[in-house]
């Protein structure tokens, strides 16, 4: 009658568990072995405007890439940053593209960088950093990125129809109350359509969750121009917050888009954790990844979190670096019936993570 018992709370215990988690992505393995499958080069130069000369603009580190596929391919936009001393490297988004997902041939130039405009007081010289991308319904790209000045990050929008020619909209909160406002890492939510994630309303608007310490939320008409969910005091409202004594206990940071599935909107978020006493290997500062479901039809309510991070630094690659024990998930794709995963591994290469879930 005992081992009943105990056979029947197991299976009750595995199937509670088993339907906490079928929300969830999971199962990502690492390319072990072709990964890192970007790193820095100095054999790619560029004529810089602002600097009015050529510069080895990957020479430093290349990370943190936004992905999508157009036309049978993975497209990679990624950051890289130079070896210059006007501040630790300046940032400009590169361009790769690969037929099977895994092996990538970028461009010599960048696509997107400072440039003598109405934008270069926000981009420069700190640059252009962490891209994200969605499609639109009628086959335009938006790009979330942050701008960075060297003292003040703030988040902002452009536009492309073919991802090598950008519109830069400006910032993404455009009234000046927040032009002072640090802001970074928008993650539009989508509807996936085949290998496609594009951005759709949800209650009249499209929205985006944003934010490199807790997680906000912010609507628009138009994908360029954001208003900021606030709360009764005029300041951002925390849609997600870190969690004491977890895997997320120091900050939580937007992943790559957001998308509606059956469950609900779907997100990766990163993380890293301020060093909590119950795990007994952990790493102070460590960048993690961890899920969050919201509700489809208000994007500011939690369904359910992940109990513990399902990504995280294990390799050399990953553990030292420009910053170390980091994994930085941007980049997600749907790709030949697989889910594949790109991230920026300690600030410093790009990796990728395959589920065939």
């Amino acid at each position: 009658m005992k081992k009943s018992l105990i056979l029947l709370l197991f299976a009750f215990t595995s199937c509670k568990n088993t339907t906490q988690q079928t929300w969830q992505l999971t199962q990502f393995v690492k390319q072990d072995a072709e990964n890192p499958i970007l790193a820095a080069v100095d054999t790619t130069t560029f004529n810089d405007p602002i600097l009015q000369k050529s510069i080895n603009w990957e020479a430093k580190d290349v990370y943190n890439p936004s992905a999508v596929v157009r036309d049978g391919k993975v497209f990679l936009l990624y950051r890289a940053e130079d070896t210059l001393k006007i501040v630790q490297g300046t940032s400009r988004l590169g361009l790769a593209v690969s037929e099977d997902g895994i092996h990538f041939k970028r461009q010599s130039k960048p696509v997107f960088y400072p440039d003598n405009d109405f934008m270069k007081k926000y981009e420069y010289p700190g640059g252009c950093e962490d891209p994200r991308l969605v499609e639109t319904e009628d086959g335009r790209y938006i790009l979330t990125y942050t701008a960075y000045d060297g003292k003040t990050a703030r988040l902002c929008v452009a536009s492309s129809i073919n991802l090598q020619n950008w519109k830069k909209e400006g910032l993404a909160f455009k009234d000046p109350k927040n032009e002072m406002l640090w802001s970074k890492s928008g993650a539009i939510i989508c509807k996936k359509v085949g290998e496609r994630f594009v951005a759709t309303k949800i209650n009249g608007k499209y929205w985006m969750y944003w934010g490199d310490t807790s997680l906000f939320l912010a609507s628009s008409d138009n994908l360029t121009d954001w208003k900021i969910l606030e709360d009764e005091t005029g300041k951002p409202k925390p849609i997600v917050k870190p969690r004491d004594d977890n895997f997320d206990s120091w900050l939580v940071e937007s992943g790559p888009a957001a998308f509606i599935n059956n469950e609900g909107i779907f997100l990766i978020y990163n993380s890293a954790n301020k060093g909590f006493e119950n795990k007994s290997k952990d790493t102070k500062n460590a960048y993690r990844a961890g899920q969050v479901l919201f509700d489809k039809n208000d994007p500011s309510k939690v369904i359910d979190r992940s109990k513990t991070f399902f990504f995280e630094p294990d390799k050399p690659y990953e553990l030292e670096g420009q910053v170390n024990h980091v994994v930085f998930v941007e980049g997600l794709v749907n790709f030949k019936k697989k889910w594949y995963l790109y991230y920026g591994t300690a600030d410093s290469k790009i990796a990728v993570a395959v589920s065939e879930k």
